[in-house]
């Protein structure tokens, strides 16, 4: 599904942080991307994302060339990115709001989906319930836990039925039963619907229950994928069983020689 073909990318003035690097996700497989601060996790979901763009190379998804933010991508952002005079509805149903506006135009909504107001409707029906906040959908951002902020910003991107789901830090600063919650909500998806999804984490047991294929991304630029398959990836609550704990330490020891 994706290909990232010797992809060059660096900000004005710096080194680069990705030079020549190769990556392919096939379609239905999950990753976790993790790697020291400033090692380019999230530039790199950036750049699938379609809001950065290479200074050289390709990133093609579903073989087309990516040459900006693309209708059935979807990106959960690290800090939410709710509008705080919005309903938690409001919020959830943004994205369809925005695709009646612009119309299917291949560019702001997929041109294949036509969506009248009762189906738009009852796509944020199914995941606010979905999502145990149909019963919050009246109150605003101010008034939601950290974890039901992420709730909604999760249900504003699922109601689009992206085929690919970008996630950025989604569990940061949330208590453990919280975050455990959510990771099932992810991981359930992925069965029911093989949605590929890509989640960016610092934490190396997040990396582990999320995803199947890791990622790891070096201090300094990345040339080469550094690639560690998973098999204790999609079991919440395995923290305390053996293999867990072995395949945390060789993916700490993988960073270790990456810094």
């Amino acid at each position: 599904m994706i290909e990232i073909k010797n992809l060059t990318f660096a900000y004005s003035g710096r080194s680069p942080i990705f030079e020549g690097f190769n990556w392919r996700v096939g379609r239905g497989e999950t990753w976790s991307v993790i790697g020291p601060s400033g090692c380019g996790k999230t530039t790199l979901l950036y750049l699938l994302a379609g809001l950065r763009r290479p200074l050289s190379g390709n990133i093609l998804i579903d073989d087309v060339a990516l040459r900006g933010p693309r209708p059935r991508s979807g990106l959960v952002l690290q800090d939410h990115g709710l509008l705080p005079w919005a309903t938690v509805r409001e919020n959830a149903r943004l994205g369809l709001t925005i695709w009646e506006f612009y119309g299917s135009d291949g560019k702001h909504a997929p041109s294949d989906i036509q969506l009248n107001k009762a189906q738009a409707d009852q796509r944020v029906d199914h995941w606010l319930e979905k999502l145990g906040m149909n019963h919050l959908q009246d109150q605003y951002p101010a008034r939601l836990s950290r974890g039901q902020r992420q709730r909604t910003a999760i249900a504003r991107t699922l109601v689009m039925e992206p085929d690919l789901l970008l996630l950025d830090e989604p569990f940061s600063a949330l208590d453990a039963p919280t975050r455990e919650d959510l990771e099932n909500v992810i991981i359930n998806l992925h069965r029911e619907s093989n949605l590929t999804y890509i989640i960016v984490t610092h934490d190396i047991e997040v990396a582990v229950v999320m995803g199947p294929k890791i990622l790891a991304l070096s201090e300094g630029f990345n040339q080469n994928p550094h690639i560690l398959e998973n098999e204790c990836a999609g079991i919440i609550g395995n923290h305390n069983h053996t293999g867990f704990h072995h395949k945390c330490e060789e993916l700490r020891k993988l960073l270790g020689k990456l810094t």
